[in-house]
């Protein structure tokens, strides 16, 4: 553990002080074809009935049951072809074709034969077989989602359906991405530059998670210019977010830059890797200070960012998914530290094998950009054994 640090605060009391400091964007309307992946500000429900008329169920002839009482193979019954319904006649329709009027019915075209304008039914059928009644799909007045369900395209065929053209849904919160060190470059680094990855990387989760990124240019280790960047970024966006600098070294301004512009109410968390983030706010919004190693800053940014995202757009915050696997060597840890150790996957005969990449190592990108996931370790444990049965949690998902 990182021995600068005046306190290293567990990950789930940093996040709960974060999320005091988070709160929900405003809402704005929308047309339904613009609103798939967004969250719902108010409950739906079904303006009416889908189907909104009893309608065919089956290729075939619609009739009044009564009328094919007694059907058989042997004595069918004889229905006059008509377009409009009255006794003992049979009235053409396709699946999805609404009922004529008087039909109750609609007897299958296989098991009918049509002779001139006369049609014999083979099958009696009862009132309403093959027959779609109004609101068998949805009733009107039917609740549909509640605030804060996120929209799926299937949602929005069925929000279609029952009339709807336009919903009211939180906005996408807009977050400042802002990458900082003087030893980033953009490209062709020279001896001691490094490529810029981090504001990359993270604007596209915002992006995934539900936000507007807005990716900044390298800010350099210097006072004032972090002030700037970080101040402006503030009066401007929703949400900020910083790589670089977090730490406690001389170089690590960012901490002090935000704790001169507002607060900073958590430095140090008890994760690996990653000890070195940061939490503030400045002018109410909130700032999140992530580290500069890579790993260490994609481990930070799903454990305090994306919650902040989805918080502030009001999305549900779902568990990651994960699959089950059984790990193929055992895996350290440190007591009072949540881990998240690297896993790549084997399909073997007994299924899932999970294989450790790396537990430690924050700045190997690679560790993480060819993983199928990690294995989270939480505080209370020493390790884990071979053997052991763990969960994978996919951390690059869409949602």
């Amino acid at each position: 553990m990182d021995s600068g640090f005046k306190q290293v605060t567990r990950v789930a009391d940093a996040r709960a002080a974060l999320r005091e400091r988070v709160d929900h964007v405003g809402t704005t309307r929308v047309p339904l074809t613009a609103a798939d992946g967004r969250a719902l500000a108010t409950p739906i429900a079904a303006a009416r009935d889908v189907p909104h008329y009893a309608r065919a169920a089956m290729d075939g002839w619609a009739v009044r049951a009564e009328d094919t009482f007694g059907a058989s193979d042997r004595s069918p019954a004889v229905l006059r072809e008509g377009d409009a319904m009255s006794a003992n006649t049979a009235v053409r329709v396709h699946t999805g074709s609404e009922l004529p009027d008087g039909a109750d019915a609609v007897v299958m075209i296989e098991h009918t034969d049509r002779f001139g304008e006369e049609v014999e039914v083979f099958d009696a059928v009862a009132e309403g077989e093959n027959v779609a009644p109004p609101g068998e799909d949805v009733s009107e007045g039917q609740h549909l989602y509640d605030a804060g369900h996120r929209l799926r395209p299937s949602d929005l065929g069925l929000l279609r359906g029952t009339g709807l053209t336009g919903l009211e849904v939180y906005e996408r919160p807009t977050v400042a991405v802002i990458p900082t060190g003087e030893e980033l470059v953009e490209a062709d680094p020279a001896p001691g530059e490094v490529i810029e990855t981090n504001g990359l990387t993270v604007s596209r989760l915002v992006e995934r998670w539900g936000g507007e990124a807005t990716y900044h240019d390298v800010v350099t280790d210097d006072e004032a210019a972090l002030s700037d960047a970080i101040g402006t970024a503030a009066a401007t966006h929703d949400i900020v977010v910083t790589t670089g600098g977090s730490s406690v070294g001389e170089r690590d301004l960012v901490p002090e830059v935000v704790a001169g512009l507002g607060e900073v109410f958590v430095h140090g968390v008890a994760l690996k890797p990653g000890h070195p983030c940061a939490l503030g706010v400045t002018d109410g919004t909130p700032v999140l200070m992530l580290p500069g190693y890579p790993v260490a800053c994609i481990v930070n940014a799903q454990q305090f960012l994306r919650p902040a995202v989805k918080w502030a757009g009001g999305l549900p915050l779902e568990a990651p998914p994960s699959r089950e696997a059984t790990l193929a060597r055992k895996i350290p840890s440190e007591p009072g530290t949540r881990t998240f150790a690297r896993v790549r996957l084997e399909e073997t005969d007994d299924g899932l094998e999970a294989h450790p990449t790396r537990a430690s190592g924050s700045g190997v990108l690679s560790s993480v950009a060819l993983a199928d996931g990690w294995v989270v370790i939480e505080e209370s444990s020493e390790g884990l054994a071979e053997g052991s049965t763990v969960a994978v949690e996919e951390w690059e998902y869409d949602a």
